[in-house]
């Protein structure tokens, strides 16, 4: 009898458990099913402005993207970063343009609206379209896709294929765009002064080595005394030739030869490259397209610009979204109201100069351009002696400062900066200059060959490339990143200063007239990176306490943004679970 019972039970336990993962698989063939529907059958379609409305006559701004990733790396802006970009550019009133406006916009004289953006994503990538998309459908967005014309129709399925672009203008969100017919580098000198010749990018793995090159269209193909191997003719025919196999492949696979074009290498063409190259760089791009964008660094194009010499900024991957705002600030000359983030966070700090963002657990101050930027903690000067610790995680190739005692009425302070990888411990007494008290390189960035910022020279001679890198240049790339935890300690006439845990100083006497004031953080620009004047210093896990002293045992915090107890739990786990999703889709 308790044979048979054990049995019946033992029977709907395994019914119980057939009918749940019963249930678990229709609920996952559910979700896909609904995947693969918003994916084939996408029915949001992007909703036209009134342009009746519209009356600017001055110009647009263009941004263009070479990428986006889930994460981001260093040539991939992160999908939440994007996201907060083009939120940020919503609420400040822009209104995405399409190529037919600004065709319009210089052949017909019509308005654009009061802020106009021209958006596109450059390379071709099949996952700067996946997470793009989405983004386009939110804020109701119109972008442009450039592609490789060599790309379509391969079996690399890194990039969009024709039957995907044809299916992504559908619902009016993406245009059609150009990048060229391929990327191919030439007159390739190494670090060296040693001649590498011609190669293709997938020829080209790792390009840490490489000191000068030139893009395919940009130059006569020379030898290794850089006198060309080619005449006249035979390099208009090769470059011609490329025009013409970009024309018959994308009117093959499109049915069209998209209207934009933006050239590889930008900021060539006609700006210092041959006469006769550029000739025919331009007569065929006249022929085929509509319009060029020449340039690159500037967001800006004004009335009294060319359809064939426009220009766009590259937003790099590292760049938040004040950096980027900051930018168009800059090239336009219009206010930008930038993103404060946590606003509780934010009441604690009076902002000096720049712009700063409260995110998580990261204070993000950008510079103005060429200028530094400063935040100041409130009532901090009530505490003579305090303790601050930090993670400083902006860019190796930049500064980054730490203020103590900081009396703003007598221009007084002890301050640590971290710039280019180096430390400087520093003073400044009422009515003096600063003086340095220590100073040093520190333990060496480790970085990757793929995460190099590759532009390097384009035109060069062959006395450059005997001589190899120039000394100027040496120094790690501005796209480097990298963490160090700063500890500092000031008390009574003592101030000790510890890096990654590493003892700098302990204990050194500073000037005894230096006894008020407040705690205040810094952001500059490196003039070692001579593309970019503004700089996002970032500065995590900030905790900022008064030290006590003999009459009161107890330390007081006065401001702290650090995850602590069940929160920095759920962070680290957040982080650990989305390496694994990287490294999963990275390998598979």
């Amino acid at each position: 009898m308790k044979e048979k019972r054990d049995s019946a039970l033992d029977y709907q336990k395994k019914n119980r458990r057939k009918k749940i993962r019963t249930v678990g698989q229709f609920a996952i063939l559910l979700f896909v099913g609904i995947l693969l529907y918003l994916a084939v059958f996408d029915t949001k379609r992007y909703e036209e402005a009134d342009r009746s409305q519209w009356q600017n006559e001055k110009g647009f701004i263009a941004l263009s993207y070479f990428g986006v990733g889930r994460s981001g790396t260093s040539k991939l802006i992160a999908k939440e970063h994007l996201d907060e970009q083009l939120q940020a550019l919503r609420q400040q009133g822009y209104v995405t343009i399409s190529q037919q406006d600004i065709l319009d916009f210089y052949k017909k004289q019509k308005p654009l609206p009061e802020k106009a953006l021209f958006l596109a994503f450059e390379d071709g990538r099949n996952d700067s379209h996946l997470f793009a998309q989405p983004l386009l459908e939110k804020y109701n967005y119109k972008a442009t896709a450039l592609t490789y014309a060599n790309k379509m129709g391969n079996s690399d399925n890194k990039f969009l294929q024709p039957k995907d672009l044809l299916r992504m203008q559908e619902n009016g969100f993406w245009e059609m765009g150009t990048n060229g017919y391929r990327l191919t580098y030439i007159n390739i000198f190494d670090q060296d002064g040693r001649f590498i010749g011609v190669k293709d990018e997938n020829e080209l793995p790792t390009k840490n080595h490489v000191e000068y090159y030139n893009h395919y269209l940009m130059d006569f193909i020379r030898d290794n005394n850089m006198i060309p191997v080619e005449d006249r003719a035979q390099m208009e025919a090769r470059i011609t030739h490329d025009y013409k196999e970009m024309n018959q492949i994308y009117t093959n696979s499109l049915g069209f030869v998209p209207n934009v074009y933006m050239i590889m290498h930008a900021n060539t063409l006609n700006q210092g490259m041959n006469r006769l190259v550029s000739k025919v760089n331009d007569a065929n791009i006249r022929q085929m397209f509509a319009m060029h964008f020449n340039r690159e660094g500037n967001a800006f194009n004004s009335s009294q610009n060319s359809l064939y010499d426009l220009s766009r900024v590259q937003p790099a991957p590292y760049w938040y979204t004040n950096h980027l705002l900051m930018k168009i600030q800059k090239d336009t000359q219009q206010k930008m109201k930038f993103v404060q983030g946590d606003e509780q966070h934010a009441e604690q700090w009076e902002r000096l100069s720049g712009a700063e963002e409260f995110k998580e657990n990261k204070i993000v101050l950008t510079s103005p351009p060429g200028e530094n930027g400063m935040l100041y903690l409130r009532d901090s000067e009530k505490s003579q002696d305090v303790k601050v610790s930090a993670k400083l995680e902006g860019n190796v190739v930049g500064k980054q400062s730490i203020y103590l005692r900081y009396d703003r009425q007598k221009d007084s302070f002890v301050r640590l900066t971290l710039h280019d990888n180096e430390w400087t411990i520093e003073q400044k007494k009422a009515g003096s200059a600063i003086t340095e008290l220590s100073t040093s390189k520190l333990s060496e960035v480790q970085w990757k060959p793929e995460d190099l910022a590759y532009d390097k020279a384009t035109v060069y001679s062959k006395a450059q490339t005997e001589a190899g890198a120039p000394k100027e240049e040496e120094g790690y790339p501005i796209n480097i990143q990298n963490s160090r935890q700063i500890d500092i300690v000031v008390r009574g006439d003592q101030l000790t200063v510890s890096v990654d845990k590493q003892m700098l100083i302990d204990k050194q006497r500073i000037d005894g007239t230096i006894v008020k004031g407040g705690v205040a953080l810094e952001s500059e620009y490196s003039k070692q990176n001579k593309k970019d004047d503004i700089y996002d210093a970032v500065f995590t896990d900030v905790n900022v306490i008064a030290v006590a002293n003999k009459s009161s045992a107890k330390e007081n915090v006065l401001y702290r943004n650090s995850y602590t107890g069940f929160e920095k739990v759920v962070n680290v786990i957040k982080k650990a679970s989305s390496a694994t999703i990287d490294w999963v889709i990275e390998t598979f």
